[in-house]
């Protein structure tokens, strides 16, 4: 299980678009995924879990990631959430 402690550094936030390329992005892993704000724990495969979370820009989130592929998948999440991604094309 890979567990890191992350800012979304992604201007918009979580908010729809940008939520459902998360949700896409990590349903293409085996591992399970799931993001954490506050006491709130979601499924990061799931978008109406995602926005549940309402993270807003500057938010600090855990993402939990466990499973087969859980290198790899942590690693591209962790990429997205940090903002690593092309802000043009969410």
């Amino acid at each position: 299980m890979i567990e890191k402690m992350l800012q979304i550094e992604n201007k918009l936030g979580l908010h729809v678009r940008p939520a459902a390329k998360f949700v896409e992005l990590a349903s293409q892993f085996e591992a399970d995924v799931t993001l954490i704000k506050d006491s709130l724990e979601v499924n990061g495969k799931s978008i109406m879990g995602v926005l549940m979370l309402e993270a807003e820009y500057g938010t600090e989130v855990t993402l939990r990631v466990q499973g087969e592929d859980e290198q790899h998948s942590a690693e591209a999440l962790s990429d997205f959430l940090k903002g690593k991604i092309d802000e043009e094309f969410i």
